[in-house]
């Protein structure tokens, strides 16, 4: 494959598929094999490096973290993971999605390293992101963890700042079924000396244990730093008096991201000497930041909502942004998701704000079928709104035209569950414009 320069994006990922049996979906946590790959490629850090695990609120403290950098004129780096739909959204570089060539190139040079090295899905782009963001010269670089903390592949990178946003039940199969197991897990991105911001109101011991034996200087939601609601705005406040006040609220929707804001506006107060951030890059990056599909809010009428909602917590996040939306007559909610997932759990949390189900089928072995999410919806007891649809832009549609009946516009439509639900509303509304 390295030989052929000619490869496309689409043939890489193509090849990424094969190499592991599972292709996209294959999940082999350990850093082994990352690690002899990234040996080989030379790959040294040459500038701070924040790392961002967490079970909710990952992607929107990274692109919090990102704007404030890039408004203070710094050249930025993120990897964040799944894409909606491309697979370019995976890393940003000063703010725009990165070009197929520059993939192109990256994938070669890994695979020219990494020789018979076997590497998932995710290692591989893993170790390609970091190629990028080497020829790009950057001032710091911000990496999403994938799947837990500890052996995700991220992890092969020394965090000069690690964030935990949150410890709540997901992907249990791997990282343990008690919050104690998940949080020692998503620990494991501490570094001896280094900060850790735990965003967690009320952390796992093992986290707090974790960080102590490891020697990492912990900082806790509500000791170490915090916000404070004003009238209209809101005050960060952090260690030895720090504050910032006046703020505005995130451009991002949910009572969710002022949490999400300052455990981005602590890793910047930790990292102030090699990253200095002033008040107005601060209130500009707030005011400019933006990420698909968490409580996004269409123009228009009929209201649409698209979130990649898919577990208990972040569930109940939407449940009260949607509460604060103002009257909606009905809401139709176009709804698929994973069937290793809590759906029973997500829908207990949103059941008092949706009054049709349009349930979907999805691709690939995981996804639940549409005739199991009606199955669970019938013991949760709202089984009888609910209609089933073979694809989310199917169900859409439907719901779309059974909006459009309402003459006087107030009905809400909320597509969510899995990022593959919201991707598949989002081709068809960008075919339908």
């Amino acid at each position: 494959m390295a030989e052929h320069p000619d490869l496309s994006l689409d043939d890489w990922l193509g090849h990424l598929e094969r190499l592991h049996p599972r292709g996209e979906a294959g999940i082999e946590l350990g850093l082994e094999r990352v690690q002899q790959v990234k040996f080989a490629l030379g790959q040294v850090q040459a500038c701070p490096v924040v790392t961002v695990a967490g079970t909710n609120g990952k992607g929107s403290t990274c692109a919090l973290l990102e704007r404030m950098l890039l408004s203070a004129g710094y050249r930025v780096g993120v990897y964040s993971s799944p894409h909606l739909l491309r697979y370019n959204e995976r890393v940003r570089i000063n703010g725009a999605p990165a070009p197929d060539a520059e993939f192109c190139v990256a994938f070669a040079r890994v695979e020219a390293a990494r020789k018979d090295v076997p590497l998932t899905y995710f290692e591989f782009g893993t170790l390609a992101a970091w190629e990028m963001f080497a020829a790009a010269n950057l001032d710091a670089i911000i990496l999403e963890v994938g799947l837990g903390g500890r052996l995700d592949a991220t992890n092969v990178y020394d965090a000069d700042c690690a964030i935990v946003t949150s410890v709540a039940f997901d992907h249990m199969d791997f990282l343990g079924s008690t919050r104690e197991a998940i949080g020692r897990e998503k620990a494991g991105i501490c570094r001896p000396g280094r900060p850790l911001i735990c965003g967690d109101g009320a952390p796992p011991q093992s986290l707090v244990e974790t960080c102590r034996l490891a020697g990492a200087d912990f900082w806790q939601l509500g000791h170490d730093f915090g916000f404070m609601r004003q009238e209209g705005q809101w005050q960060y406040w952090g260690r030895g008096g720090n504050q910032r006040g006046g703020l505005a609220f995130p451009a991002l929707r949910g009572d969710c991201q002022l949490l999400n804001a300052s455990c981005a506006l602590a890793a910047l107060e930790a990292l102030h000497e090699r990253l200095p951030v002033t008040a107005q890059d601060v209130r500009r990056g707030l005011s400019e930041v933006e990420i698909a599909g968490r409580c996004q809010v269409l123009p228009g009428r009929p209201q649409i909502v698209l979130d990649v909602a898919h577990n208990p917590q972040a569930a109940a996040a939407l449940a009260a942004s949607l509460g604060g939306m103002g009257f909606a007559r009905t809401t139709w909610a176009v709804f698929g998701m994973m069937a290793d997932k809590d759906i029973a759990g997500v829908v207990e949390a949103l059941k008092q704000r949706v009054d049709r189900w349009l349930l979907c089928g999805l691709p690939g072995p995981r996804a639940a079928r549409a005739t199991e999410l009606a199955g669970i919806l019938e013991k949760v007891g709202v089984g009888g709104t609910a209609q089933c649809f073979a694809t989310p832009a199917e169900a859409f549609a439907r719901a779309l035209d059974n909006a459009r009946m309402n003459e006087n516009g107030d009905d809400r439509i909320l597509a969510f569950g899995s990022f593959l639900t919201v991707a598949d509303v989002m081709r068809y509304l960008g075919r339908k414009a």
